[in-house]
């Protein structure tokens, strides 16, 4: 065989080496447990959102997706963990828009919204909720309002940490209004949900999931989404749009995130892989009946929605005199 013939066979079988070598490792990706962190305690509607995607993301990796809590600080703790890891694809988070977009305008955390890998929006246009007491003295939003602008003060409510997105959504409505509440912040919705339950503040303010049940109950009663729109879950509630605030409404979402520098390759597969998660009829029909719609995007999506709202609530942050700045 002629020596340059012979050279090009060597070259082209190391090329194609190399390529099955690439192809066989993107291919075992995942190859063991992904750590999925969720930065609130249980029981509260991130958690209990981020346990049915893992339950769906296993199926789809063939690997288990265990979900692990790290609560506290308005989510930056369990955010502050997601930085330090290494980008490997096997340590990921499943957060909302707070730590994401309005943390880092609000408290000094070890990380930039920019620096973090967007993998999948999995939720969105999703409201928050305020509820009380089956016996508080107004029934529907604009007696909700009546009540509380004639009893300054007086009241308390429950929210996922100062500056956090509850609070945010919160004073967004009741201070066009004239309204004068007491925030008081926990680690988490599920927190809130037992200090409302238990008696010691009045108002819950969270996301829908972990109080559904308790409304279905008579346990509670809900008097406000913070959507432009009515949600589906709780058509009787009335809306920020209902007020006349349709331009003060804020939604929550929910995505999965990974840290800085996660390999290209291996980011496609999570993102293939979680927007078919979100997408699975577990997901699906658990999302649906608690009014929160299923996303699945693509990764640069998700990062041009995270960077719209970080920028938009800077100028909010500080107008209500909550910007570290």
């Amino acid at each position: 065989m002629d020596n340059n013939i012979r050279k090009c066979l060597i070259v082209a079988l190391s090329i194609f080496s190399l390529s099955a070598i690439s192809w066989t490792a993107q291919a075992e990706f995942p190859d063991r447990p992904i750590e999925l962190i969720v930065p609130t305690p249980p029981g509260g509607g991130t958690d209990m959102t981020g346990r049915k995607l893992a339950e769906a993301a296993a199926e789809v990796f063939g690997q288990k997706v265990v979900v692990v809590n790290k609560p506290g600080a308005a989510g930056s703790i369990g955010m502050s963990v997601l930085t330090q890891v290494k980008p490997d694809g096997y340590t990921l988070a499943y957060v909302w828009n707070a730590p994401l977009t309005i943390v880092p305008h609000t408290m000094d955390v070890p990380y930039k919204t920019s620096d973090l890998t967007p993998i999948t929006q999995v939720t969105g246009g999703t409201p928050l909720i305020f509820c009380v007491k089956p016996d508080f003295p107004a029934n529907t939003g604009q007696e909700f309002v009546d009540h509380v602008k004639a009893n300054p003060n007086k009241y308390t409510y429950g929210n996922d940490g100062i500056g956090a997105t509850v609070q945010l959504a919160g004073e967004r409505i009741f201070q066009p209004l004239g309204m004068n509440l007491r925030a008081v912040p926990f680690g988490g919705a599920g927190e809130t949900l037992k200090n409302f339950l238990g008696g010691h503040v009045d108002i819950y303010g969270g996301s829908i999931p972990p109080i559904l049940g308790h409304v279905k109950a008579g346990k509670a009663r809900c008097i406000l989404v913070t959507t432009a729109e009515r949600s589906s879950a709780l058509p009787d509630t009335s809306s920020a749009g209902d007020l006349g605030l349709s331009d003060k409404a804020t939604e929550l979402f929910r995505g999965v995130i990974g840290p800085a520098g996660l390999p290209a390759d291996r980011l496609a597969i999570l993102q293939k892989g979680f927007a078919k998660a979100t997408h699975a009829a577990v997901v699906t029909t658990y999302l649906k009946k608690r009014g929160e719609v299923p996303i699945g995007s693509t990764s640069d999506e998700f990062k041009k929605k995270i960077l719209s709202e970080y920028a938009a609530n800077a100028s909010i942050l500080k107008g209500l005199g909550l910007s570290k700045n």
